[in-house]
């Protein structure tokens, strides 16, 4: 056994202070007659504290505070009586609970057009099989209400979150029937996906404000980018057409000499307005259909219309 020394009292006055010389734990101890007795070392007042105190939690009101679903530490914590002395009496009271939890999970949860032919257990073990949570895990317990009816509790752990369902057991034939209490309840009897769906809350204004920020700061990097100039490919300057030199008709001239024959430097030379009006890239090319179109004047030129007689003599042109 440790020895404590005193260090003093809180600062409410009702609790000394104790700690540890070994390796300054400290410790606090409730300063009631009791303790007051124990320091005077009167035996006699601290028998007589001890038997009052136990007189006025007895053992039917021990386990009328277990039933209605207190736990032994609760109790022995707030009447200031041992957990051994209250363990004595909650024994079968907490054997009581166990038991109506057990029988509670063999009853018939209860819907709007009546019982439900599968258990609660039944229920519940298919809906966690589900949402994949482990129906074994599982903690089930009962305690009797105000109202002398049996509340039924399952609690189970499901992530980081602690969830508990209650429903109110009604012992009878068959088993007994269950009722749903609270929405956990409700949720885990029902679990058809076709069930409306709770509303989400509306997101804090701290969500909201970070949101905008950033749908404003998305605005401004797209203004801060410059536009790409879009490239127009450069018109192409269409070769200008080359109208066909029309042939002249030689005046009739009744010397029937040789006639005057273009030089070759004038026939092939295209016109100067066509190269300059043309692109450096398509001159080879004008000058070839240039050539092309003034082949047929030059043939037409080297073979002159020969009129006959009988034009000459009637003063008719001809049209050959």
């Amino acid at each position: 056994m440790r020895a404590l020394r005193v260090v003093g009292l809180d600062e409410d006055g009702e609790t000394v202070i104790c700690e540890d010389p070994e390796n300054g734990d400290r410790f606090s101890v409730p300063a009631d007659e009791r303790l007051r007795a124990a320091a005077r070392g009167d035996l006699t007042r601290l028998g007589q504290v001890q038997i009052e105190m136990e007189a006025q939690l007895r053992p039917r009101e021990i386990q009328a505070r277990i039933r209605a679903g207190a736990s032994v530490e609760d109790v022995a914590a707030s009447s200031g009586v041992p957990e051994q002395r209250v363990e004595r009496y909650a024994y079968p009271v907490l054997l009581e609970r166990a038991q109506i939890a057990e029988r509670s999970q063999r009853a018939h949860p209860v819907r709007e057009d009546g019982p439900d032919v599968q258990t609660l257990g039944e229920v519940v073990a298919h809906t966690f099989g589900m949402r994949g949570h482990d129906f074994s895990d599982a903690d089930w317990d009962a305690w009797r209400g105000d109202d002398g009816k049996w509340v039924v509790r399952l609690q189970w752990q499901a992530g980081r979150s602690e969830n508990r369902a209650h429903w109110v057991f009604h012992p009878g034939a068959h088993g007994g029937t269950v009722a749903a209490i609270d929405d956990h309840a409700t949720d885990l009897l029902d679990p058809s996906p076709n069930r409306p769906l709770r509303t989400v809350r509306p997101v804090t204004a701290l969500a909201r404000e970070a949101l905008e920020l950033e749908q404003q700061e998305g605005a401004e990097e797209l203004a801060e980018e410059p536009e790409e100039p879009v490239s127009t490919p450069a018109p192409v300057a269409e070769p200008t057409a080359v109208a066909e030199p029309t042939p002249t008709v030689p005046a009739l001239d009744l010397d029937t000499g040789p006639q005057p024959q273009a030089t070759s430097e004038q026939e092939e030379e295209p016109p100067a307005g066509l190269v300059e009006q043309a692109d450096e890239d398509d001159v080879e090319a004008i000058e070839d259909e240039a050539a092309r179109n003034a082949e047929p004047a030059r043939r037409r030129k080297n073979h002159p219309i020969v009129p006959s007689w009988e034009d000459v003599l009637l003063g008719v042109r001809s049209h050959r």
